[in-house]
This record gives C-alpha cells, structure tokens and sequence, in this order.
C-alpha cells in the first residue's frame, strides 16, 4: 500500500516536471519584456528576494555620516549608473525604463527611504535576479555603495546645496516620449 502511494507521487512529479519543461520548450512561459508576469512568478520573485535579504542584507546603519558631501557623492554615482532606469528628480522615467520588465521603481516617486540601510546597500551591491537591476558590488568599492545608499536613504529630505546638485545631476535622463 505505501509502496502504491509512494510511486503515485513520484509518477505525479515526473508527469509535472516533464509538463513543466515542454512548456518552456514550446514557449508558453512568455519571455517578452512587455509581457504581464504571472501570478506564481511574481510571488517566487517576491518571496525569494524576501528570505535572501533577510539572511544576507548587513545589518545596522549606515556607517557613513549623513553630510552633504556624502550625499553630493552619493547623488553622483546615481546619476551616473542608476538615473537610466530609477528617474530623474521629476520622477518621469527614462526611454530605458518605459521598456524594461519589470518596471523599474522611479525612485524620485517610489523611493526606498523606508527601507533599512542594509537592505538597500544589498540591493545595490549585488542586483536583483531576473529583473533589470545589475549587481554594482563588482564596480563600486563599499564607500561608493554607502555613499549611493545614504543619497536613497535621505532623497526626500535633502539640505538645499545637495537638492540643487540631485536637479542638475539628473536632467539629462529624462524622457522626451510623451503618450
């Protein structure tokens, strides 16, 4: 009887699996960039980027001051590397951004100043897999990666010499499409 029950599920799985696969053999899965996720994978995404960063992110605060010079760094390097996809300071997104899957958060709008210190500085450190965010720890030295994580932190409460700085550093990203 158990030995019934035991090759009914390993029967089961195999039949599943082997679905699975000719499905992404004869494309079912889209892999369109404006294509809508599915439900079960928005939840994977979602549910395994939850457990990685509560097991990896660092723990604690910043160790960099919050003063304008780190900021005016900060602000800087997301305008060099992040501005493309995450906005410019009006929050409209860039060309690149209108055509990414998955959308990218406009940071200017949606920003992650909720988010702890460690959280953030993971995100830019190592990427998010599956999504168009890149993995900046292989190209920035840790500074670099707390400098742009105090400018996310801090970006809707800007002193007025870093607010001018964060305009003009990122006017050149905006988008000329309007729809």
């Amino acid at each position: 009887m158990a030995r019934g029950i035991a090759l009914g599920v390993v029967a089961t799985l195999v039949v599943l699996g082997f679905s699975a696969y000719l499905g992404l053999k004869n494309g079912l899965m889209p892999a369109n960039a404006d294509g809508k996720p599915s439900r079960l994978e928005r939840w994977a995404a979602r549910t395994s980027l939850r457990a990685t960063l509560e097991r990896e992110a660092p723990k604690g605060s910043n160790p960099l001051p919050l003063d304008a010079a780190g900021l005016m760094a900060g602000i800087k390097l997301y305008a060099a590397n992040c501005a493309v996809c995450h906005g410019a300071s009006d929050g409209r997104p860039s060309n690149i951004a209108l055509g990414l899957y998955q959308k990218p958060p406009q940071l200017a709008k949606d920003g992650v100043e909720d988010d702890p210190d460690g959280v953030i500085y993971w995100k830019i450190d190592h990427g998010i897999r599956l999504t168009g965010m890149p993995a900046f720890g292989k190209n920035l030295n840790a500074r670099q990666l707390w400098q742009l994580t105090l400018f996310l932190k801090h970006m809707d409460a800007l002193p007025p010499g870093p607010q001018r700085v964060w305009v003009k550093a990122s006017a050149p990203v905006r988008s000329s499409v309007s729809r």
